[in-house]
């Protein structure tokens, strides 16, 4: 699966992925937005597991951000079950390098159409640390709103937070 958006393309993971992603990965800043589950450090081993786990989905649901022929970030979704099967949790990580240059606002949008349009949901929602400014405003200029606020519900770097939960409708899109 390939989405163009000009310069940014949105696509499987690849084995040629595996430097890229273990480079840009490999950044305290990144992990410290994301999940305990997302490694630090970042190996070069921790990509190709990682690679070899979805780089054949399909559909996919975990892509590739491509900025200027390398593999830069990642943004995917997870597809709920049970009661939940009509939403998906979506999430995304980017480069410090890329940072401020509109690539996860334009790949976000993109993911939200592609969701939208393969999947059969009707809700897409985000977990953030209170913490995570800027994607909180990435998801703001994409329409996503605030639901709920989990007050001390994370704990991340021996830091308890608030975990906020942004959410968009299909009927809204």
């Amino acid at each position: 699966m390939i989405i163009h958006l000009g310069n940014i393309i949105l696509r499987n993971w690849q084995e040629k992925d595996v430097k890229s992603l273990a480079k840009n990965a490999n950044n305290k800043k990144i992990h410290d937005n994301l999940r305990d589950s997302f490694p630090y450090p970042y190996t070069e081993m921790a990509a190709k597991q990682w690679i070899g786990m979805v780089k054949n989905e399909n559909p996919t649901t975990n892509f590739a951000i491509e900025y200027k022929g390398s593999a830069v970030g990642g943004i995917g979704l997870i597809k709920q079950e049970d009661i939940f099967r009509k939403s998906a949790e979506i999430g995304y990580w980017l480069g410090e390098k890329y940072w401020n240059k509109g690539i996860a606002t334009k790949s976000l949008k993109a993911m939200i159409e592609y969701s939208f349009n393969t999947f059969d949901i009707i809700r897409l929602y985000a977990h953030v640390f209170e913490s995570n400014i800027a994607s909180i405003r990435v998801m703001t200029k994409c329409g996503f709103r605030e639901e709920a606020r989990l007050r001390d519900a994370v704990i991340k770097n021996n830091t308890i937070q608030d975990c906020l939960i942004y959410f968009l409708l299909k009927s809204d899109f």
